[in-house]
């Protein structure tokens, strides 16, 4: 199973929060009110966000946090990239490094044609489109989706 870390999730849960109010700016403390996680854990995430430049900070008395672009050019890979590294399915998408297979691997490319449509789809959801409300139409896409392999090659 693919799973993100809680950062991650918690990333977008701050990031849908702060992207509902674009022209102000959210203290570390009013985050960590409004979404219920803790602050220590707000704090560290809010500062990966700034290192990755999907948010900008202002210090002081009237500082926090804002996006540092428009939630429609947020894309859900570089928040997870911000969080987890670089996205890669298997440790060779990244590095060849990281296996001791990689010089007679027949299947390697394979992975990376696998990652490469995982980070596309990441890629093409945005920010903008997470806050978005689902209609009650759509509520199937909140359930499990499963997709079969051969999918990935047509």
């Amino acid at each position: 199973m693919l799973r993100l870390s809680k950062l991650t999730d918690y990333a977008t849960v701050i990031l849908s929060f702060i992207a509902r109010d674009t022209t102000q700016v959210h203290a570390a403390m009013e985050i960590a009110a409004a979404t219920g996680i803790a602050l220590p854990t707000v704090s560290k995430i809010l500062k990966r966000l700034v290192n990755a430049k999907v948010l900008s900070s202002t210090r002081g008395a009237k500082g926090g946090y804002m996006l540092a672009r428009l939630p429609e050019h947020i894309s859900i890979a570089t928040v997870i990239s911000a969080l987890e590294g670089p996205i890669a399915i298997t440790e060779c998408s990244i590095s060849q490094q990281g296996c001791d297979q990689a010089l007679g691997c027949g299947i390697r490319g394979n992975w990376n044609l696998i990652n490469q449509t995982i980070h596309n789809a990441l890629e093409s959801v945005t920010l903008a489109d997470m806050i978005r409300p689902i209609p009650a139409q759509d509520a199937q896409w909140q359930q499990e989706i499963l997709i079969p392999v051969a999918s990935l090659y047509r």
